[in-house]
């Protein structure tokens, strides 16, 4: 359910069969969140937003609600450009390299360009998409190379090196850079 306030924009409210009290929290668009238990009803969600309405300003870094409409359409305009890049590239250079992967998930993380888990599948950020390509192949061959060392050792590192002969200045530049949007 969503609330629209006029302090704080949209609210996402969700119901969770397990909550004993109502839990607020900011959502990785930057929205007000709500956890409230199974069967609370929107008049209540909306009694306990007035009720802890000072709580909440003073403890929760909230974006304006004008910037979350914005940052919406920037998420969909680059999950679409990923879509038609990311997986296709990652094949590119799985193949170039000799890499078997099993899956390629896109995410939007605020933190990660990337990851590589156990089951190999490959997890790499839509905004990768706001970089320049040389740094999105660095952080593509950096987690391909996660699936035959899923640490940063020295053989990591080496193999990294081996397909990316500049990767450590394309690290530090990876750094002017945040992988959120």
């Amino acid at each position: 359910m969503i609330i629209v306030d006029k302090e704080f924009g949209e609210v996402i409210v969700r119901k969770n069969p397990l909550a004993r009290g109502v839990r607020f929290s900011v959502s990785t668009s930057g929205r007000l969140q709500m956890s409230v238990p199974k069967y609370t009803s929107e008049f209540l969600a909306k009694r306990f937003l007035n009720s802890n309405r000072k709580n909440i300003r003073e403890k929760l870094p909230i974006k304006d609600p004008k910037n979350q409409r914005a940052r919406d359409y920037q998420k969909k305009v680059l999950m679409k450009k990923a879509k038609e890049y990311l997986p296709y590239r990652l094949e590119y250079l799985a193949n170039l390299h000799g890499y078997k992967y099993n899956k390629c998930r896109l995410t939007h993380a605020n933190t990660r360009w990337g990851s590589c888990s156990s089951n190999k599948t490959i997890s790499l950020n839509i905004g990768l998409m706001k970089i320049p390509e040389v740094l999105r192949d660095y952080v593509i061959l950096h987690e391909l190379a996660h699936l035959n060392h899923m640490d940063h050792s020295r053989a990591f590192w080496s193999e990294v090196g081996s397909h990316d002969k500049n990767y450590k200045i394309h690290e530090k530049k990876l750094k002017y850079f945040s992988p959120g949007i």
